[in-house]
């Protein structure tokens, strides 16, 4: 199986990891997905991550978060927004709410990888990478 999309994956073993309630899972690393695990660790859906060498390449070890007790996700939902055969964009004035707010979109943008709520603050839009509730 070819990968065409590693972020679509990297968030999938999240989403998988954390309803089989492991610690950490393990992803092969990218600038991308950095840009996308740092603002997981922003927002308060992973506990940290860690860059291991893994062989000739390098991997990025996700530490999941829990609630008080070990039933609790942190993370409900992750959903893969654009993808390689439709990328979603917003304007500036499109860019999602999800859940109201009590959601994270992340957004790709000329600044970077940032979450909606940095979009609007910047007043930029950008492609709808994924939400995360």
């Amino acid at each position: 199986m070819t990968m065409s999309d590693p972020i679509a994956d990297m968030l999938t073993r999240i989403r998988n990891g954390n309803t089989a309630k492991h610690d950490v899972v393990k992803v092969p690393s990218s600038k991308m997905k950095l840009a996308v695990v740092d603002i997981l660790v922003k927002e308060g859906y992973i506990k940290n991550y860690k860059i291991i060498a893994d062989g000739a390449f390098k991997a990025i070890r996700i530490e999941l978060k829990y609630g008080a007790d070990k039933n609790e996700k942190v993370i409900s939902g992750i959903k893969k927004i654009s993808k390689p055969g439709l990328r979603v964009y917003a304007s500036k004035d499109e860019l999602p709410s999800v859940l109201g707010g009590l959601g994270t979109a992340i957004i790709s943008t000329n600044k970077g990888l940032i979450t909606d709520k940095e979009a609007r603050k910047l007043n930029v839009g950008g492609e709808v990478i994924a939400f995360i509730w």
